[in-house]
């Protein structure tokens, strides 16, 4: 399925085939597709680069579908990333999380930090941290071969 260039987000690079590879949803994805491309937010004069998530219901484009500027895609790797890192850990505590210290990481980041945190606010933490822990585990095999791919081209980069 085409993405479509004659909407506000201006593709530029695409991966068109995204719902064959979109982990536990390949080849049943509403998500079609993601693009890097000019974005819809873009002022007269000032243009930012965005990514997007193309989802279709099947009838038409949908409005769920996601653009994000890239650093924000970067950001949410880093705070993947941290939290997958987390939980490789997470049973030495008796509620998956040091419940006097919920801060995981202050990850530095322009002059300042990324908190990452448990979220103590949910008042089903202790239920939902263990849900969350064990759809990671299902999803270990599937995130290891992206972080694998991710670390690869990283350093390819030079990073």
């Amino acid at each position: 399925m085409k993405i479509p260039t004659m909407l506000k987000h201006k593709p530029v690079i695409v991966s068109e085939n995204y719902e064959n590879v979109d982990g536990r949803y390949a080849y049943q994805s509403d998500a079609k597709g993601l693009s890097l491309g000019l974005a819809q937010w873009n002022d007269r004069g000032k243009v930012d680069v965005s990514a997007k998530v193309w989802r279709h219901t099947g009838e038409k484009w949908s409005r769920q579908s996601e653009e994000l500027p890239l650093h924000r895609v970067i950001d949410l790797a880093i705070l993947i990333c941290r939290t997958k890192q987390h939980f490789r850990d997470a049973y030495r505590y008796p509620k998956l999380y040091d419940t006097e210290q919920p801060v995981i990481d202050r990850v530095g980041i322009q002059g300042d930090a990324m908190t990452v945190a448990v979220c103590t606010d949910n008042e089903n933490i202790d239920e939902d941290i263990a849900l969350f822990r064990d759809a990671l585990a299902v999803d270990d095999e599937m995130l290891g071969e992206r972080f694998a791919v991710l670390s690869r081209i990283l350093k390819e980069m030079g990073y």
